[in-house]
């Protein structure tokens, strides 16, 4: 099968550039440090790589439809999906909110990993939602649940359980004399482990 690549540079993107994963999932919390605010965005556009095996464009709904081993990249962080659809200003020139199905995983820059049903991406309230089975992860802490909710803009994140299942978080405590020694710190361009 054919993969086909595109190539976008976009003011906001399908993978905010931490996709708010921020810092280790202390006490739920998210922080997006080199995530635009909604009164300051980045003014300079970072160019979008998605690999897909199918790509759909609908014009006058300002709609572009990945799918198939979907593969987007930006600022060192990658998103998998089975699916991404991608939904442009009136100019189309804009992301405006992102749907991504299908074995949803992302890997930020700085080594957050995320997974989820579907992840739901929306740049006016720079709001991200992992739905279904959402898990997010560094190292060996992590926090899971149903949905994560996570405001880019306001450093903050909401977890929330299902019917079936309750939150669940386990943070190690950080140990930073016996991390100095024992591992040596990871480089922005090595590839992260998780």
């Amino acid at each position: 099968m054919r993969v086909v690549t595109a190539v976008l540079v976009l003011a906001a993107s399908i993978l905010p550039s931490t996709l708010a994963l921020g810092q280790t999932p202390s006490a739920a919390t998210a922080p997006a440090a080199n995530a635009p605010t909604s009164g300051s965005r980045k003014t300079d556009a970072q160019p979008l790589t998605v690999d897909a095996d199918k790509m759909e464009r609908f014009g006058k709904q300002g709609l572009v439809i990945f799918s198939g081993n979907v593969v987007a990249r930006q600022n060192n962080s990658v998103q998998y999906a089975d699916r991404v659809e991608v939904y442009l200003d009136e100019k189309g020139d804009r992301v405006q909110r992102t749907v991504s199905t299908g074995n949803v995983r992302v890997v930020t820059r700085d080594c957050r990993t995320a997974t989820a049903q579907r992840a739901e991406y929306f740049d006016l309230e720079q709001r991200v939602t992992l739905i279904g089975n959402a898990r997010a992860w560094q190292d060996d802490n992590v926090v899971s649940g149903d949905t994560i909710t996570i405001f880019l803009s306001q450093d903050r994140s909401l977890v929330e359980g299902g019917k079936q299942e309750r939150v669940k978080a386990v943070f190690f405590p950080r140990d930073d004399e016996k991390r100095e020694t024992s591992q040596p710190a990871r480089r922005p361009t090595e590839p992260c482990k998780n």
